[in-house]
C-alpha cells in the first residue's frame, strides 16, 4: 500500500511539487492525501484538487492553540502515515506536535544543529562554513532541534551569496526530502530516545544522501 502523505506548506510549494513530481514519475511510492496551510493565497495548495486543501488565516483566527486544533482535525482526517513539513513557517505548537510526534518530520535548509531558523544561508556564509546543507528531522516543540534523520552537504564557494547558496541547494533539498520518504516507504523507520531506527537497527548518525548518484540513495556515515 503506497505512503500517505500529508503536506504542510505556507508558499509556493517547491518541496510540495517535488514530492508530487516524484510519485508521477515512480521514484516514490505514495500518495498526497491533503495540503494544509496557514495561508489561504499559498501557492502550494493549487498544486492539489481542491477535495485536498485545507487552509486558515491562522492571524485572523488569533488563537495559536485554536488554529492548531482546527488544522490538527483536517491532518487527521486525512488519515495520513506521515506529516511533512515543507516549507510550513508557523512554529507548531506542543499539543499539535505531541498529537503526531513520530510521524511529524521537517525539511530545514542548513546542517543541523548548526543555523537552526531562519536565514540560514546568510548565517552560514558570516560563519565561514566550508559546506552547508539541509537536513531532514523529526519535529519536536523545540525548534529544529528533533533528531536528524537524513541530510545532504554542498561545499561553499569563495563567490557564494546567500541567493546563490539557495539556488544551488535547493534542488539537493528536494532530492532529500523524497529520499527519506521513499524510505520511509520501504522500512519502518522511527524514532526512540533520540536515535533513529530503521526497522528496528538503530542508525547513530544522519544518512547522507549520494548527491553524486543519479539516484536518490541514502548512505550511513
Amino acid at each position: 500500500m503506497s505512503l500517505r502523505i500529508a503536506v504542510l506548506a505556507s508558499g509556493r510549494g517547491s518541496n510540495l511539487r517535488a514530492i508530487l513530481d516524484a510519485i508521477a514519475d515512480g521514484r516514490l511510492d505514495a500518495q498526497v492525501v491533503g495540503v494544509f496551510s496557514d495561508k489561504p493565497a499559498a501557492a502550494a495548495l493549487e498544486m492539489v484538487d481542491a477535495g485536498r486543501r485545507w487552509a486558515m488565516d491562522a492571524r485572523a483566527l488569533g488563537d495559536r492553540a485554536a488554529f492548531d486544533a482546527a488544522m490538527g482535525d483536517a491532518v487527521a482526517a486525512s488519515a495520513p502515515d506521515w506529516i511533512v513539513c515543507a516549507g510550513y513557517m508557523r512554529i507548531l505548537g506542543p499539543a499539535f506536535v505531541a498529537r503526531f510526534r513520530g510521524r511529524l518530520i521537517n525539511i530545514h535548509p542548513s546542517l543541523l544543529p548548526r543555523h537552526r531558523g531562519l536565514h540560514t544561508h546568510a548565517r552560514a556564509l558570516q560563519a565561514g562554513d566550508a559546506e552547508h546543507g539541509a537536513s531532514v528531522h523529526f519535529v519536536i516543540p523545540e525548534l529544529d532541534a528533533g533528531t536528524v534523520i537524513a541530510q545532504v552537504r554542498l561545499p561553499v564557494r569563495q563567490d557564494d551569496t546567500p541567493d546563490t547558496l539557495a539556488e544551488r541547494l535547493l534542488p539537493l533539498e528536494h532530492r532529500l526530502l523524497c529520499a527519506v520518504l521513499a524510505l520511509a516507504a520501504h522500512a519502518a523507520l522511527s524514532e526512540q530516545d533520540g536515535t533513529v531506527l530503521l526497522d528496528g537497527q538503530a542508525v547513530f548518525k544522519p544518512l547522507l544522501l549520494d548527491s553524486s548518484s543519479d539516484t536518490d540513495c541514502l548512505l550511513t556515515q
